[in-house]
């Protein structure tokens, strides 16, 4: 497989609790602001700039609960629409237009006019509970699984259904181990390993993924190849954690870093390490 080095922007434009109070100031503030928002069939460009207008922090939480986004999503989502550069009270001050402009894409006046008007029933409160607690749980167990999913369909297509295991631990330089994601041909003496992480999912804070790629890292034989596969636009909110993975990747470490938007060259780099694996 040709050796490269791979860029923090290159993998950034392939990116397809405890129990305590809650209301803080903040949330008050917000809740007022809500709550005075007049009830109308349509709401349009004015009504943003107006939830905007008196505390920026405030109103950008505003639109978030209308559109249903975490802050996470909102931050990813806001990036996508603006492009380069900040998404802050910056942003919207130098260029409110374009800000303006894409809350409008993302659809932000017809869900205030659907939520403002929406005559609640009881069960309306268990649902959004549900959404808020369980549904978060399995939206990111989705994710983690779905991302999976992806990398084994792309492994059975070029090595078949024997040709791979799939999470377990590997057996590597002198009897060290670490777990895998799908290691290649076998977990004795795996010739390919491939460590996975949807940003995310549930389960490990994305931080400790560094330590996962270290634990393969520092276990796995020099004659063993390592891949890693991620994708999630909340990883632009971490850039610092992925850029230290992408200085492992230049380091020879990591053989490869890949999403879901490089398929093509996932398939072409696990085709090409198979014959050069004799595989």
């Amino acid at each position: 497989m040709r050796v490269v080095n791979q860029t923090l922007e290159e993998i950034f434009d392939s990116l397809s609790a405890l129990d305590v109070e809650w209301m803080d100031k903040t949330a008050a503030s917000t809740i007022a602001r809500l709550i005075a928002i007049e009830e109308k069939p349509e709401f349009g460009r004015s009504d943003i700039e107006a939830l905007l207008a008196e505390n920026f922090d405030e109103g950008i939480l505003c639109v978030r609960l209308f559109l249903g986004l975490s802050d996470d999503k909102m931050d990813g989502a806001l990036r996508e629409e603006l492009g380069n550069g900040g998404i802050g009270i910056k942003r919207y001050k130098a260029d409110g237009a374009a800000y303006l402009d894409a809350l409008e894409r993302l659809g932000l006046p017809e869900k205030m006019a659907a939520t403002v008007n929406h005559k609640p029933v009881w069960n309306d409160i268990l649902v959004e509970r549900l959404r808020s607690g369980r549904g978060s749980a399995v939206s990111g167990q989705q994710r983690g699984r779905g991302l999976e999913n992806f990398v084994e369909s792309v492994i059975k297509e070029v090595f078949g259904d024997g040709g791979y295991v799939a999470r377990d631990k590997f057996v590597g330089e002198r009897a060290k181990t670490a777990k895998f994601d799908f290691a290649i041909p076998d977990k004795v003496r795996p010739r390919i390993i491939l460590e996975v992480k949807a940003y995310g999912a549930t389960g490990s804070k994305m931080s400790d993924v560094i330590g996962d790629l270290d634990a393969i890292i520092e276990a796995m034989r020099r004659d063993s190849t390592l891949l890693f596969v991620t994708d999630g636009l909340t990883w632009k909110r971490r850039a610092a954690d992925l850029r230290k993975i992408v200085e492992r990747q230049n380091e020879g470490k990591i053989a490869r870093i890949y999403t879901t938007g490089m398929r093509e060259q996932f398939l072409d780099d696990l085709r090409t390490l198979k014959v050069e694996c004799g595989l």
